[in-house]
């Protein structure tokens, strides 16, 4: 839960000012009517004495360790995780919109710079938190050399935008030598809702009706119209890197899906390979798969579901190796007990299905960056 100072504190002169608003730019992230409040309760002995017995309770900023990163190992402890990969909130469609808008390639790579040294900085105090850095894929150079500088500081893997670039497809050979390096690496590619930019018009929620409230109880951006459209970016970029052959050219290069739900995989693995089929006979890209598309996804493709969704029909459709557990702490989206939500549509699992669920399906997507 960064705020805008925290990053700004990694920021060059240039980019602090645009973080912090001083040039009359929309904040980067803000610090929250209530987080006066939140930090004052931080220093509660009373408050903390609680923290095992409402760990899943609190939410966003009064979460434990959301915000102070001593608190986050225990918290780890107490979620009962062994480790954790560690996103932004508010950078993802601050940068979204940056790569899709401006044409400034110092202010756009400024602010993933600032990012990567705020994540490092905040992961550093243990082990166990996974370190993310934002790799923006706007600029072809500048891509690798993010891509290469993360890989030397020790992240655990690489976030890009789930939208299209502004002037080029996610598959242009430009951004081969970020693949490559990745898969070197050992590093996952990973998406992470928000990096998708703007799901869907606006004018959707122009009903002639009261907008509802937010998922979050305030007026942000996460309803049901909303949920709809989150897995689209991603479904279209990972749908190009298959059938421009990013994963037959890199098949040990994994990628992430992250807190974009998972039921949305069956179908859209199926259509796949329904354009697979209607297009082969004219397009040399397809002719030269050595897999179906749908299992390039089975092989290299893990995500997350949402505590709400059917994770038994998810493994049994699209394939046990796909769907990851997901806590999405310390986000409100991740529920009070996702376990036990998850757990009502296991019941029929297999006990090798559900391990690969729990922790083997990670363990593959993260590769040796688990060993970090």
């Amino acid at each position: 839960m960064e705020t805008a100072e925290f990053l700004a504190a990694f920021a060059t002169s240039s980019v602090k000012d645009h973080i912090l608003g001083l040039d009359g730019t929309a904040r980067v992230a803000t610090s929250a009517d209530e987080l006066d409040a939140v930090m004052a309760k931080q220093q509660d002995p009373d408050y903390r004495a609680r923290d095992a017995e409402e760990i899943m309770l609190r939410k966003n900023w009064a979460a434990t360790g959301a915000l102070l990163k001593e608190d986050r190992p225990a918290a780890l402890d107490l979620i009962g995780v062994a480790s954790q990969l560690v996103f932004n909130t508010f950078v993802n469609g601050h940068m979204a919109e940056l790569e899709k808008h401006s044409t400034d390639l110092d202010l756009i790579y400024g602010v993933a710079e600032a990012h990567n040294r705020a994540m490092l900085d905040f992961c550093s105090v243990d082990r166990r938190l996974l370190a993310t850095a934002y790799v923006p894929l706007a600029d072809f150079d500048r891509a690798r050399r993010t891509a290469e500088a993360a890989i030397r500081d020790g992240f655990a893997g690489l976030l890009v935008p789930s939208q299209c670039p502004r002037t080029h497809s996610p598959s242009h050979t430009g951004l081969f030598p970020v693949w490559a390096a990745a898969e070197e690496a050992g590093l996952p590619i990973l998406f992470h809702v928000g990096g998708g930019g703007e799901l869907l018009d606006p004018m959707y929620f122009q009903n002639g009706l009261p907008i509802p409230p937010d998922f979050h109880g305030g007026a942000e951006n996460f309803r049901s119209v909303d949920y709809m459209a989150i897995p689209t970016p991603v479904m279209q970029t990972l749908a190009t890197l298959i059938i421009d052959g990013i994963l037959e050219r890199h098949p040990t290069l994994m990628f992430g899906v992250i807190e974009q739900g998972a039921s949305w995989l069956p179908g859209w693995m199926r259509y796949l390979d329904s354009a697979h089929a209607a297009f082969v006979k004219m397009e040399e890209r397809l002719q030269a798969l050595s897999l179906k598309p749908s299992d390039y996804v089975r092989r290299q493709v893990r995500a997350t579901p949402y505590p709400a969704e059917d994770v038994g029909w998810i493994l049994r459709e699209a394939g046990p190796d796909i769907p990851l557990f997901s806590s999405d702490y310390p986000h409100v989206e991740g529920g009070r007990n996702p376990v036990k939500r998850f757990e009502t549509t296991l019941r029929d699992a297999a006990s090798d299905d559900r391990e690969r669920f729990y922790r083997r399906n990670f363990e593959s997507l993260m590769g040796p960056a688990l060993a970090v």
